[in-house]
């Protein structure tokens, strides 16, 4: 007697949505009543569009950004390969007075140090003088990496800031490697961070910035983001002067995303990334690496950023014109999108409610899933945005959404 045959992964993606959509349909039937009090009382308000396009088109500005001085702060530790970042970053400098770069070592690692030092004058190489055994917890001793790196980041940063005087520090790891547009990006969008309080970092990165996942023609598109990305991020002094003292032992990362350290504030990102790690070895083991860092898509067409008006991202101006774009947006079933059963324009809503739902949409849209005090990477207000066969997608909450739920993680 034959065995059955087991079904394939499209399969199972097929079963996993079409449950989870089953799921999302029996919620609505139950919130039936209070959807149509909300639907018949304007609760829902739907506004005219402010934009016809998916997103704003940046207006041309006199720059004067010229006089701005941005250190960028290289972190490193026993990788030679920093020397890949290094020639990055110097390649694509347009001035060493802007754009000091101070090379922050760890560990003592010789073979780094002198890699470091064969830039001569055109870097600064400081090292952390501190390289005992960091004293961890018993369940922790596997962790040691992750408490010596925070203690690096604390004492590198206060180098910057304390030390040296600086305003503010764009901060990169030594396994990153840069886009050509890289301090133009940082130097266009540095006053929105003295401008808006409710910004707190600029960074380079998009977690879904694979090319299937990213608007292939969407160089100039920025978002804000609930979700810290890191992984070439600028801030202001301000900023470390009130994280500091609170400053962890270890996972600093996974800690700034906390409600507690965020306060409700986000980050602008980019459309296509303009950073790309080449480090599959280091302290997470390589995690994410071969599955999905590797695919990032590095931006390789300049933007002229700082000769365009990015006011539109003050979130006075933004979250009205985000939630015009998200809400406005036709509600379809993600089973659909996927089979491409979806005609009209090219932008759609997904909703989910849970948070198994959510998760089960974004890894059949290839989406990163995992979310961090109740974020999801990329999120703003709930929404993760990203592109599919070509067509925008909004994975979005129901419009009354209440907020972040940090049980979700």
């Amino acid at each position: 007697m034959s065995r059955p045959k087991a079904p394939d992964a499209s399969d199972l993606t097929a079963n996993v949505i079409r449950l989870a959509e089953e799921a999302e349909a029996e919620l609505e039937k139950q919130k039936g009543l209070l959807q149509q009090i909300h639907h018949y009382s304007g609760l829902l308000n739907r506004r005219p569009r402010l934009f016809n396009a998916s997103f704003p088109s940046p207006t041309p500005v006199a720059s004067d950004s010229q006089s701005t001085i941005i250190p960028v702060l290289v972190v490193a530790c026993d990788r030679p390969s920093v020397r890949k970042c290094l020639d990055s970053l110097l390649k694509y400098r347009p001035s060493a007075e802007q754009f000091p770069i101070i090379v922050s070592q760890d560990c003592g690692h010789s073979e780094t140090a002198r890699v470091i030092d064969s830039y001569g004058d055109a870097i600064t190489h400081i090292s952390q003088p501190d390289l005992s055994e960091v004293p961890v917890p018993p369940e922790h001793r596997k962790f040691q990496g992750y408490y010596k790196i925070s203690r690096h980041y604390r004492w590198a940063l206060n180098q910057i800031f304390r030390v040296m005087g600086y305003k503010s520090a764009i901060v990169v790891e030594d396994d990153l490697e840069v886009a050509p547009d890289f301090y133009e990006y940082f130097l266009s969008t540095h006053y929105l961070l003295r401008k808006d309080p409710t910004l707190w970092c600029v960074s380079a990165w998009n977690d879904n910035g694979k090319e299937a996942l990213v608007e292939a023609k969407g160089t100039s598109i920025l978002h804000r983001s609930d979700f810290f990305p890191g992984l070439g991020w600028l801030l202001l002094r301000e900023l470390w002067e009130e994280l500091e003292p609170k400053w962890p032992a270890a996972f600093w990362d996974d800690w700034v995303r906390r409600p507690e350290q965020r306060l409700g504030r986000a980050c602008v990102r980019p459309e296509l990334p303009r950073t790309r790690t080449f480090g599959r070895k280091g302290v997470s083991q390589g995690q994410f690496f071969d599955q999905h860092l590797k695919f990032i898509k590095l931006n390789q067409d300049p933007v002229a950023f700082t000769k365009m008006d990015l006011s539109y991202l003050l979130k006075e101006s933004y979250d009205p014109w985000f939630a015009e774009q998200v809400y406005g947006a036709p509600k379809v079933r993600a089973e659909d999108v996927l089979k491409g059963n979806v005609p009209g324009g090219r932008t759609v809503r997904v909703e989910y409610t849970t948070r198994d739902t959510f998760k089960a949409m974004a890894r059949a849209f290839g989406v990163m899933d995992d979310l961090k005090s109740g974020v999801a990477r990329v999120a703003y207000l709930g929404v993760v945005s990203f592109t599919h066969r070509g067509r925008r997608v909004f994975l979005a909450p129901p419009q009354n959404w209440g907020g972040y739920d940090p049980s979700w993680t």
